[in-house]
């Protein structure tokens, strides 16, 4: 089960602290995903504030869903999600604890399927704020104090609880079923079934995490931020690993999945998100931005580029300052320059939109020049026409190809020409205006 139902105060915001984004998806989603890992039978989210607001950015039917009316307490919490959870090992996390690890979690359903309560704790060196572990003369765990209801002493433990637990269902249902309010906060904890444990003499485990960050909490901006960073450089770290060349590791976003062959290279500032592959010998210039995009080996995307769910040859130019809409696919050594957009369009092998152009809607054929100014005319004001643009086919500056219309094979366009008929293969078209010079004429002036 993951709790999920705070209202996250200390966030300043509408949204619910679940759904703020890390990494580009919402905290409860990395959890899910970790969770998802270890194959669980059912997996179920306690919500409470804003709870529509979190079930509708996870429609999958695959997750149970419990609510928790009144904020009484993590212990009221868990009890809302047993009824959804059949019999076996139940796993405890929380929504707002997105980096916790697959191995630690799967250590700790190991301990606990032999029967035990199984808690994860760290030593921290400052731990105000959080529960202390309070073990026995013989070190073994005794209890857990929050820290509202701690002595001096109890407080000074380094040792504390994460919240995160794994117990047997049946076990864990009876402990739920004596837990009382009698506490400074009024609530019912659930770590108070470590003392209920220790009366019933169920063993309890001890795991602790493979890294320190697994267990951090988010429960303000200022902890969302540093998050942020240190998940971001987590993923610089294992692309250098990888052979990528990064400018700086500290100015990359991958939100999302970066797949990058050999011989990578990635200047600053540039986010990746959804699902992006690079093949190998990619480079891509400062700020660009390229969501849901396959790249062939041997392009350079230059800097200041959007790319978003297209497919992108080898050995193609993209940039400066390009945008690629989604449904494009752009053949090998395609070339798309400065201030070029290019939406749902099909280029062939070699052709060149180098300079201040709009290809919407379109299918252009192989060894095309399309010269600077043009733009396909795709949208009559109720539907998009399609254009296409056959192989070889020369087009001059400040053409406007109002769709739906066909350029034949190997044919010129010449420069201002307004194409509203499909233009035959071969030889030059042209829209012909007569050139007037007014000798004299004098330019208005502004009236005083």
């Amino acid at each position: 089960m993951i709790l999920a139902a705070g209202q996250g105060k200390r966030m300043r915001s509408d949204l619910p602290k679940v759904v703020h984004p890390l990494a580009g998806r919402p905290l409860l989603a990395h959890v899910i995903e970790t969770a998802r890992s270890l194959a669980p039978a059912k997996l179920c989210v306690v919500v409470g504030h804003g709870a529509e607001a979190v079930r509708v950015r996870f429609p999958e039917a695959s997750l149970e869903w419990a609510k928790q009316e009144r904020q009484l307490g993590t212990g009221h919490a868990v009890l809302q999600a047993l009824p959804h959870l059949d019999e076996g090992v139940v796993l405890v996390l929380y929504g707002d604890v997105p980096l916790i690890a697959r191995d630690t979690l799967a250590s700790l359903v190991d301990a606990a399927a032999k029967g035990s309560l199984a808690l994860l704790t760290q030593h921290i060196a400052d731990p105000k704020g959080y529960g202390r572990i309070v073990r026995d003369a013989a070190g073994k765990v005794a209890r857990i104090v929050e820290e509202k209801d701690a002595t001096d002493a109890e407080r000074r433990i380094t040792e504390v609880n994460t919240g995160i637990l794994a117990a047997p269902r049946k076990l864990l249902a009876g402990w739920l079923s004596r837990l009382t309010n009698d506490n400074a906060q009024r609530e019912y904890y659930l770590t108070d079934i470590v003392g209920l444990a220790v009366a019933d003499g169920i063993a309890i485990e001890v795991r602790n995490p493979g890294a320190a960050h697994e267990c951090l909490g988010v429960n303000s901006k200022s902890d969302l931020a540093a998050l942020e960073r240190l998940l971001q450089m987590n993923q610089s770290q294992r692309l250098l690993e990888a052979g990528v060349t990064l400018a700086d590791p500290a100015r990359i976003d991958v939100r999302g999945t970066l797949e990058c062959g050999r011989d990578v290279s990635i200047d600053v500032n540039c986010i990746f998100e959804g699902r992006v592959v690079l093949g190998d010998g990619v480079t891509v210039g400062a700020n660009c931005i390229l969501k849901d995009v396959t790249v062939g080996n041997g392009t350079e995307v230059k800097p200041f580029s959007l790319i978003e769910e297209a497919s992108i040859g080898a050995n193609a130019r993209i940039g400066p300052y390009a945008r690629i809409r989604p449904g494009t696919e752009l053949a090998d050594e395609v070339h798309i320059g400065n201030f070029v957009e290019v939406k749902a369009s099909t280029f062939g092998r070699g052709s060149k939109a180098n300079h201040l152009a709009y290809i919407g809607d379109s299918t252009v054929g192989s060894a095309v020049n399309i010269g600077a100014g043009t733009i396909t005319c795709n949208y009559d004001g109720a539907n998009k026409h399609r254009t296409v643009i056959e192989d070889d086919v020369h087009i001059g500056s400040d053409v406007q190809l109002v769709a739906p219309v066909t350029v034949g094979k190997g044919a010129t366009i010449g420069a201002g020409a307004t194409i509203v008929k499909d233009v035959p293969p071969g030889g030059l078209t042209l829209t012909e205006k007569k050139q007037l010079s007014k000798p004299g004429w004098k330019r208005p002036t502004k009236k005083k």
